[in-house]
């Protein structure tokens, strides 16, 4: 089992689990953050520090597998991203909003660590 990150996160992009990720598996797209799923331990700290619920085991995936798939496509292409930063402005607005994927997902990168 890994953790993975679904489409609650889009728009959100709290940043409170990157923090207390011992192996770093977080990096960062312009709107959202995945796992590495080769990376993760399965240790869970970081599932209880999002406030939008958007970290969840991969058993709670789609069936057919397809946040398993974005993490891990995604955290190869992004930059690691292991210290918190501020959310945007209005993420408390945007995480009450379902199923962002099709129309609000971006698959530019953020800026990591910078």
């Amino acid at each position: 089992m890994t953790y993975i990150v679904i489409d609650a996160c889009i728009k959100c992009k709290y940043t409170d689990c990157v923090e207390v990720c011992p192996v770093d598996c977080f990096y960062e797209g312009e709107n959202m953050l995945v796992i590495d799923p080769e990376e993760c331990i399965d240790c869970g700290v970081c599932e209880p520090e999002c406030p939008a619920e958007a970290i969840v085991p991969d058993t709670e995936d789609s069936k057919d597998g397809k946040w398993l798939k974005i993490n891990t496509e995604y955290a190869a292409k992004w930059p690691n991203i292991t210290v918190r930063k501020d959310a945007p402005a209005d993420a408390d607005e945007w995480s009450q909003v379902k199923d962002k994927f099709g129309e609000h997902f971006s698959d530019k990168p953020g800026t990591g660590d910078e």
